[in-house]
C-alpha cells in the first residue's frame, strides 16, 4: 500500500521535513516514490505539489494526519507565520485569577445581604410611622 508521509532530514534539534509518496512497508526515511514537497517547522514553511497529492490519492494512497492538515492549509493559503495561537495563562495566573473571581463573587454576595437587611429594616420601620 502507497503512503503520503512525512520523511525527516535536517540535523538534530533542526528538523525538517519532506512529503512523500513511500511504500507503506519502507523506512520512515526510506526511499521514496516521489516528493511532492516539503515542510519546516523552524522557518514556518510549507510547500506542497497539491496536483500530485490528488494524483496520488486517487489511485488509493493513503494520507497522513500530519500531511492532510498541511495540504488543507496550502489549499486555502494560510501561512503557518499568520497563524495566531491563544496564550494560555500560568497555573499561579490561573489560580490568580480563580481567587479573584471567587473573591469578587464574595463581595458581591455580601453586597446584596446588606442591601436585603437595609430594605428589611426600612420596611419594618415604614408600617410603625
Amino acid at each position: 500500500m502507497v503512503r503520503i508521509r512525512l520523511k525527516r532530514t535536517g540535523t538534530r534539534n533542526v528538523a525538517c521535513f519532506r512529503v512523500v509518496v513511500m511504500d507503506q512497508r519502507s523506512s520512515r526515511d526510506g526511499k521514496a516514490i516521489e516528493e511532492l514537497g516539503y515542510y519546516d517547522p523552524c522557518k514556518k514553511e510549507e510547500k506542497l505539489d497539491i496536483e500530485r497529492t490528488l494524483y496520488w490519492k486517487n489511485n488509493g494512497a493513503v494520507i497522513s494526519e500530519t500531511v492532510l492538515d498541511i495540504m488543507d492549509r496550502v489549499q486555502k493559503g494560510i501561512s503557518l507565520k499568520d497563524r495566531v495561537r491563544p496564550v494560555k495563562p500560568s497555573k499561579r495566573a490561573q489560580e490568580k485569577a480563580k481567587a479573584e473571581a471567587e473573591a469578587k463573587a464574595a463581595a458581591e454576595a455580601k453586597a446584596a445581604e446588606e442591601k436585603a437587611a437595609a430594605e428589611a429594616a426600612a420596611a419594618e420601620a415604614a408600617p410603625q410611622a
